[in-house]
């Protein structure tokens, strides 16, 4: 068993020792944290498949995850007051039910990844990175002036939603419903690289003509694999909103973009439980250094450069001893 492996393990245990030990010391606090950890691994995961796998660093991953949010929020709405979503043609309603939310939540989150990375892959370089942004913006002003469901008040979830077997109020086993998530993504995340399209998409990463001549289109790789990202991403804001009981446009904004890349920088690039370090880094130091100072984002980007100059395998890369074999 490498040591890769192991950090991995350790990391996994300690994601699960730290709420445990929380629920037996009375401290929900804790594993709230440890949940928003948790849910935000999820959504640095969904990156990673584009920026580890494929090379696309997208500064507009905050669109999937606020529309995820926002599809878990305005179901949840209608079911709450009780009514309709849609009227005519045919009657929809919304629903507190969380698999169908996830369902919706990552349905909506994959189409908008197909038709911003049908436009945006059509560029490369620093105009795919200005073009994902610019999307996502256009979506964080759009759910500002939607007054529909709260404008830049956002949208309040009165009670959590449900999951059939599950009390999702108790905090202990609302984390384990999202930690199984992350399993399950992090377990997919693992055979996708290894499959021979993660094989392919890779090569097209390095070399996009060798790829070409063997007959393989590199615009429909990386647009599968955006589309998947998004799907992902869009699940954890989906979970997100259900945590917080509460969607905002700063869900949809640049700042949870570049949040969510700061944690597959920190964590390791192209590692499979970089996005899962890097997220449970950024939350740490929110909680210890937030109350020290109101400018401990000055901290983390201290790190952040320190790793970009003297550690590009991150914190995964740096203790298990070797740099990732593409970068």
């Amino acid at each position: 068993m490498g040591r890769e492996t192991l950090l991995n393990a350790a990391i996994a245990l300690g994601l699960v020792a730290v709420p445990v030990w929380a629920h037996l010391a009375g401290e929900p606090f804790i594993i709230t944290l440890t949940t928003k950890a948790v849910i935000l691994a999820l959504a640095g995961v969904g990156l990673n498949i584009a920026l580890g796998h494929g090379g696309l660093i997208s500064f507009g991953h905050a669109a999937y995850f606020g529309l995820g949010g926002y599809a878990a929020g305005i179901l949840a709405h209608h079911a709450q007051t009780f009514t309709p979503l849609m009227s005519a043609p045919f009657i929809i309603e919304g629903t507190k039910f969380m698999p169908v939310i996830w369902l919706v939540a990552v349905i909506v989150a994959g189409l908008a990844a197909l038709v911003i990375g049908a436009l945006s892959l059509r560029t490369s370089g620093v105009y795919f990175i200005m073009i994902t942004l610019a999307f996502g913006q256009m979506l964080f002003f759009f759910a500002i002036s939607w007054p529909a469901y709260g404008g830049e008040d956002g949208l309040v979830i009165y009670v959590r939603n449900e999951f059939p077997g599950l009390n999702t109020l108790d905090p202990i086993q609302f984390f384990a419903l999202c930690y199984v998530i992350l399993g399950l993504a992090l377990w997919f995340s693992h055979r996708f690289g290894r499959s021979p399209f993660g094989l392919a998409l890779n090569a097209a990463r390095q070399n996009a003509e060798r790829v070409q001549t063997v007959g393989i289109r590199p615009f429909r790789l990386r647009l599968t694999a955006f589309v998947i990202s998004g799907m992902i991403t869009g699940l954890a804001g989906a979970l997100f909103a259900d945590l917080n009981r509460f969607v905002s446009p700063s869900m949809l904004s640049w700042q949870t973009s570049g949040e969510i890349m700061i944690f597959i920088i920190l964590g390791g690039v192209g590692r499979l439980y970089g996005p899962v370090a890097g997220a449970a880094l950024f939350i740490a130091l929110e909680h210890f250094l937030g109350g020290v100072s109101d400018y401990w984002l000055v901290f983390v980007g201290a790190l952040l450069l320190l790793v970009v100059l003297f550690a590009r395998g991150g914190i995964i890369g740096t203790l298990a001893g070797r740099e990732v074999a593409h970068d």
